[in-house]
This record gives structure tokens, sequence and C-alpha cells, in this order.
């Protein structure tokens, strides 16, 4: 069986950052998936689960709200924890996406009150939030993104 691109990846080298994952190309459509890298795999404790949660809805809610809208295919948690998937319709660059993020960043760094879709009816585990450590994660990745803007996986080039 072939592994699959993102298995390739250095991840004992990989930092926080905003990379190119793959494109998908289908009946003239293209399909960009971006790795929102929040922390080091493997050298960083991974995020918990409430606010892994809670940066679900939070980037949900501001991406599917945003100018950008329509070219928003999904938005969640990867498995392992350390960030988060992007999808994105068209055959775009870490830099096409880049104030999108940090916009997404600053909409959940200033974010008060109740989280949206956290109630019984709208989420199946409604009641799993941590605005404060949603709030500590993505400072933190905003942070690494505007000091050090890494767009390409260790050793490989960008799928421009």
């Amino acid at each position: 069986m072939e592994t699959i691109a993102s298995f390739t990846v250095d991840h004992l080298h990989l930092m926080p950052g905003l990379y190119v994952s793959r494109k998908d190309r289908n009946d003239g459509a293209t399909v960009t998936t971006f790795d929102l890298r929040i922390t080091k795999p493997n050298r960083e404790p991974v995020m918990d689960m409430p606010a892994v949660h809670t940066i679900e809805h939070l980037g949900a809610t501001f991406l599917r709200n945003s100018d950008r809208r329509d070219d928003v295919v999904y938005f969640g948690p990867m498995g392992c924890r350390t960030g988060f998937y992007l999808v994105m319709f068209g055959d775009l660059s870490s830099g096409d996406v880049f104030p999108l993020v940090l916009e997404m960043c600053g909409f959940i760094l200033g974010y008060e009150g109740d989280i949206p879709g956290a109630a019984p009816e709208q989420c199946g585990n409604w009641s799993e939030q941590n605005l404060g450590m949603a709030k500590y994660y993505i400072e933190k990745y905003r942070k690494a993104l505007e000091k050090d803007r890494n767009f390409v996986y260790p050793g490989q080039e960008e799928n421009a």
C-alpha cells in the first residue's frame, strides 16, 4: 500500500506554520488543503480536546462568515491534535490564505461569550469547550506565524 503524502513529512522537524498539505484536481476544479500546524509534533504536548473543540467551532464560524466563505470547503482538527486542516477551493499558496488565517486568529483571540454551536441540539459533544485554552494555543500560533512565516514543509518545496 502506498504511503500517503502527509506521512512523508518529517514531523521531527516540523514547526508551527501554515503549509500546503496537498492539492487535488478533479473535473477542472482544484482544492487546496492547508496544514495549520499549531504545536511542534512529538516535541510539545498536544492540544487538549476542549480547546481543540472550541477552536474548531470558532474557526469554522469565522471562516463560514468571512469574505472567503464561498471558497471554504472544510475546517477541522487533525487526529494527532497538533493542528487543523483548512480545505479551500482554488489553486492556492500559503501566502494566499495567510491574511485570512491571521484574521481567524484575531477573531478567536477577541471572542467573548457563548461558543457558537455549543448547545445540545447543535453539537454531539457541546459541553466540552475551553475558550481560555483555545486562546492560549491561538495566541502562540499567531505569534509563530508572524515571526517565522513557516510556509514550506521541512525538506520540501511548496506545491505552487
